[in-house]
């Protein structure tokens, strides 16, 4: 598929200037990204050099490979571990600003157990396949395997920082009775990939017998689920939001349902944003996008009355927030800042495409995320980069006549630990 690209090109938007006060007047100058082929692909990391990542499916939609977006509209494939006809996605905000890009790959190697382990809810077909999923390292154009605890087959990498310390989670050779055996049989637990390679197991809570870590900052504060195993892709494998510092787990609270409880980022205050059950939901996936800070505890983010559920997916350190709310017709990319909710689709240049998702910002206050172009049908990923002024040709319009099948594979994507494959 080619790029289309909405109102100016991607080199000369990226170098336009942002104000740190941009508010309810700052617009949006929205560029698709192009995929390998395919209709479909998502760019669900920024970092502040303005590298774009995420996955770019392959002409027939069946397989996607992590792609970047240096400074281009055009996505360079990264491979995978298992080759061409493998799925590989950087699924998280990796943050890192120095080269290095995270994610999940399949290699071609038969899971001996059958899991149907965490990557495959991230992947192109959407469906488990059997194979072996590990994390990878990528840097200086080559894909390196992250390995699993010993007596663990399978690995998960989600983000990294300036440090070169990447997070995730990885199995080791405990047989956890806490597992749905239909899906997972092996134990996994929250993990720090050092830059040489060392493994540094983060625990769970007290109770709990595993652990996941999503995101990393420069000070090595990191974050994630504590809980059961579960399906190891939801449920109760989110039971406790957490932050680790120093290695030791504290619980971040809920805002009062017992699963799903999922942060989704880190900035270099500490301040964290992520989704949470509310009160009486545990039978549902209503959850509700919050902030954390240390002051303040677990707070809602506000969103309208009408709207379903919502998610906060990506935080810079300037504590602008991204992410996704489901209003009735559907899902749409918003943005908070200062307490305020906005529909990004409202401040992007009229003639924009839709925005399903916004899943990372970089302190530049650009954008990343997935789209959904009405005129073809396609699903790009994209990039919005903020043009302070008049609001008066803003607005892509109403919400778009999205595709089931597109939305359903937007939210799989963004809805992180809250896809659960018994639904």
């Amino acid at each position: 598929m080619k790029s289309k690209s909405v109102v100016c090109i991607f080199a000369a938007c990226f170098i336009a200037a942002f104000s740190a006060s941009a508010g309810a007047q700052t617009q949006y100058n929205v560029m698709t990204l192009s995929t390998l082929g395919g209709t479909s692909g998502a760019a669900n990391s920024i970092n502040n050099r303005q590298w774009a990542s995420g996955v770019a499916n392959f002409a027939g939609d069946g397989v996607g490979h992590a792609a970047l977006w240096n400074n281009s509209e055009t996505a360079l494939d990264l491979g995978a571990l298992g080759g061409a006809s493998a799925n590989s996605a950087v699924a998280w905000p990796v943050k890192n600003d120095r080269g290095l890009i995270v994610g999940i790959s399949d290699t071609a190697d038969d899971n001996p157990l059958g899991e149907a382990f965490s990557c495959w809810a991230f992947f192109a077909p959407g469906s488990p396949n059997g194979k072996i999923c590990k994390g990878f390292r990528w840097q200086n154009n080559a894909m390196t395997a992250l390995q699993a605890f010993p007596g663990g087959y399978n690995s998960y990498a989600t983000a990294a920082n300036n440090r070169g310390q990447i997070v995730g989670w990885a199995e080791n050779g405990v047989h956890d009775p806490s597992c749905d055996p239909a899906y997972q049989v092996l134990q996994f637990r929250a993990v720090i990939w050092q830059p040489d390679g060392t493994m540094q197991e983060l625990p769970p809570l007290p109770g709990d017998s595993t652990s996941a870590a999503t995101a990393i900052n420069d000070l090595g504060q990191v974050v994630g689920i504590s809980g059961a195993c579960g399906v190891a892709v939801g449920g109760v494998s989110a039971a406790h939001a957490v932050l680790w510092e120093n290695g030791v787990a504290i619980d971040l609270g809920s805002l009062g349902g017992h699963a799903w409880n999922t942060p989704s980022a880190i900035n270099n205050h500490g301040t964290v944003v992520g989704f949470s059950l509310p009160a009486g939901q545990d039978g549902t996936r209503n959850f509700q996008a919050f902030v954390w800070t240390k002051s303040s505890g677990m707070q809602a983010l506000p969103v309208p009355a009408t709207d379903i559920r919502s998610e906060a997916l990506g935080i810079n350190d300037k504590d602008q927030i991204v992410g996704l709310s489901r209003a009735p017709s559907g899902i749409r990319a918003v943005l908070w800042q200062n307490g305020t909710f906005t529909d990004l689709n409202d401040v992007a240049r009229s003639g924009s495409p839709y925005l399903l998702f916004a899943n990372d910002i970089n302190d530049a206050g650009e954008i990343s995320g997935e789209a959904f172009d009405a005129n073809s049908g396609d699903s790009p990923g994209f990039v919005a980069v903020p043009q302070p002024g008049s609001s008066s040709t803003a607005g892509s319009g109403a919400t778009a006549n999205v595709p089931n099948a597109v939305l359903y594979k937007a939210e799989r994507r963004a809805f992180r630990f809250g896809i659960d494959p018994r639904e």
